[in-house]
């Protein structure tokens, strides 16, 4: 367990050690504490607040790329008219849901964890977490790893050749500065993902002018942002209208993410019809609107009530479907020849992926290398005791996943309880290698980058990952999870 060799004889066993306090972490806490009865557990966040990824990120216009009927949490509605809602909406929104199932009482805050080392003997984990204070250890029986599935520390890094030549400021969204002052500039948005498409109207609304570099476009949708059957509210109570939100939200993403699969190129022709009825006439739709893959490949972005295309029509913003061939002191050159000056650089370029956070996980002394693991009913992964982590939908809202995953663990806790075992270990058997796919399936740049840092999935059951809330929530709470896993009773300690 590194070169840590504090004595941990006197800390508490927590039943349940959740890293993470963020969508995942708050959910899994919420489950723990109303369904596993009498559950002894503790949530250590890194950082000094909850909300994880919507309180590291600050950038202007950032919102959820998901309807929040559905990415909200299902105990705890989303009551407001708009589907898409804005950063700080959705910082507000978590805080009131675990303040007023008082989760904060279990949350510790500045509470890094750097190592994780279970003990067959014990039948314990033992984390190494960096405090204000000084390091310290907690011992837990299961741990959880609701740490999202990128780097906070660090943004990927895409190939800019010569972006270290530029005078202005290059900014990455991850670490937007507050300080930035971006009215009657120009900027060069660089990236074609959720994150471009977010920023480039909110910029332009005050920016000189907003202009996105991408190398391939992305396949925009426009929703209206505002809620469906707003008039039930006349005839019916509060509850019933936010759960037919819900659902139709849940039906519908499912249905469209079915047809775009099944029948990619009715997609696009559905996709093309609509977003050259919102392009300016001196913006064509080839190349700067069509994709070379088809839809749901890489997760549609979501454009509320058309505003990067009013963006374009401000003639504010602007698209180049490029490659860069060089960044000079006052701007950019395409491949082109074209030149494009800019007073600042946004390299909205992706996330670096990371699974359990950096870090080291260790299983009766040797280090575990997730990248060899298979995924047990996208839950917990091969060889590693009492352990989970939470991986939402790429699909779907993320949240839907994230709480399937709940289920699960809370469900299996309970069952080790019931049938005095001590530790749960997925184990495969008679498995082929070549059965093997990733574990996220998306072509997304910065995801094929990290295939090589992610754990494996199958298509053989249980060795699978999870994309269908409905399956695998009936999975959850009926199906046989004792599949693949591999049970020892508590020890006499």
């Amino acid at each position: 367990m590194g070169s840590d060799n504090s004595d941990t004889s006197d800390c508490a066993v927590h039943d349940v050690i959740v890293i993470g306090a963020g969508i995942s972490g708050i959910n899994l806490a919420y489950r723990l504490k109303t369904q596993v009865a009498g559950c002894n557990y503790v949530v250590l966040e890194e950082r000094d607040n909850i909300g994880g990824t919507w309180d590291l990120f600050r950038y202007p216009g950032i919102r959820s790329d998901s309807d929040l009927y559905t990415f909200a949490f299902s105990w705890h509605p989303w009551n407001r008219e708009n589907p898409i809602a804005e950063g700080e909406a959705i910082r507000a929104y978590l805080h009131e849901a675990t303040t007023v199932t008082s989760l904060y009482e279990n949350i510790l805050f500045q509470h890094r964890v750097s190592h994780a080392s279970w003990s067959s003997d014990d039948q314990q984990w033992v984390l190494v977490v960096d405090t204000a204070d000084g390091t310290v250890n907690f011992r837990g029986r299961f741990i959880v790893f609701a740490t999202g599935y990128y780097d906070y520390h660090e943004p990927f890094s895409a190939e800019i050749p010569g972006l270290n030549k530029f005078s202005g400021e290059v900014i990455h969204p991850q670490f937007w500065p507050e300080s930035f002052d971006y009215r009657d500039k120009r900027l060069i948005v660089i990236g074609s993902g959720a994150t471009a498409i977010t920023l480039v109207p909110t910029l332009a609304r005050e920016a000189a002018q907003v202009t996105m570099v991408q190398r391939n476009p992305s396949y925009i949708v426009s929703i209206p942002n505002r809620a469906p059957f707003t008039w039930f509210g006349h005839y019916l109570p509060t509850s019933f209208s936010w759960k037919l939100r819900r659902w139709w939200y849940l039906i519908m993403s499912r249905l469209m993410v079915s047809f775009c699969l099944k029948f990619p190129n009715a997609a696009k022709s559905a996709i093309k019809k609509e977003v050259t009825k919102q392009l300016p006439h001196d913006v064509p739709f080839d190349p700067h609107f069509k994709p070379r893959y088809n839809p749901w490949e890489q997760r549609l972005c979501l454009c509320p009530d058309s505003d990067f295309f009013k963006s374009l029509a401000s003639g504010r913003a602007t698209v180049e479907t490029d490659t860069i061939k060089e960044v000079l002191s006052d701007g950019l050159v395409l491949s082109s020849g074209k030149k494009l000056n800019a007073d600042a650089i946004i390299t909205a370029t992706g996330l670096k992926v990371q699974i359990a956070g950096s870090i080291v996980i260790e299983v009766d002394g040797k280090e575990v290398d997730i990248s060899s693991k298979y995924i047990w009913n996208g839950a917990m992964l091969q060889d590693i005791p009492n352990a989970a982590l939470i991986i939402g939908y790429t699909n779907a809202s993320w949240t839907l996943g994230a709480d399937a995953n709940a289920q699960l663990i809370c469900r299996l806790l309970g069952y080790m309880e019931c049938s005095d075992y001590g530790a749960a270990t997925p184990k495969r058997e008679n498995m082929q290698e070549q059965d093997s796919k990733p574990v996220m399936e998306l072509t997304s740049t910065y995801i094929k980058a990290a295939a090589n840092r992610l754990p494996r999935a199958s298509n053989t059951t249980p060795w699978v990952s999870h994309s269908n809330y409905m399956y695998d929530m009936l999975f959850a709470k009926y199906g046989r999870i004792y599949r693949g896993l591999k049970f020892v009773r508590k020890s006499s300690q």
